[in-house]
């Protein structure tokens, strides 16, 4: 249960970092083809890089949510049983949503594998002689980690270790 945990929080601080890291590269770059459009020259590769990256940021942002438990929530549900003080159901509902949800990333995991090994054979090249389907795999990454955080949220709920 330790190894799994400190796989989680190190998932948490590369998320963090991750999603830092692109923000502010998207930002740095889109001032910057702003004041090269000044100048009536621009940089090919930059839009296609920054949507990327916002690709990226989106997974990214999703990992973190998923570890807060924000990622998915029936707020009606959750609030009634905590004013009905029915802790056991909510803990229930929990874990019933963490495996469900873990379980459907699985699946999406699987078609965004599949779709990336699509892209791999007929994708065209973006930028910098990076082929698209080396950037689609940004999909199953994603969902891969969100799927781990989702695995670690319902297993630590049987030892107490939220």
């Amino acid at each position: 249960m330790k190894v799994l945990g400190t796989l989680d929080q190190f998932l948490e601080k590369f998320a963090r970092y991750g999603l830092v890291f692109s923000v502010l590269t998207m930002l740095i770059l889109s001032v910057l083809t702003i004041v090269l459009r000044w100048f009536d020259t621009t940089i090919h590769w930059v839009e296609p890089f920054v949507r990327h990256l916002v690709f990226l940021s989106t997974f990214l942002g999703g990992v973190l949510a998923t570890g807060r438990g924000e990622h998915i929530g029936i707020d009606i549900v959750s609030k009634w049983l905590e004013a009905r003080h029915l802790d056991k159901a909510q803990a229930i509902i929990k874990r019933i949503i963490s495996l469900a949800s873990c379980l459907t990333l699985l699946w999406m995991i699987k078609a965004s594998y599949d779709f990336f090994l699509v892209e791999l054979k007929y994708g065209k090249e973006v930028f910098w002689g990076i082929k698209s389907g080396y950037l689609v795999a940004i999909i199953p990454f994603g969902f891969s980690l969100i799927a781990y955080r989702f695995f670690y949220s319902f297993i630590s709920s049987f030892g107490g270790d939220e």
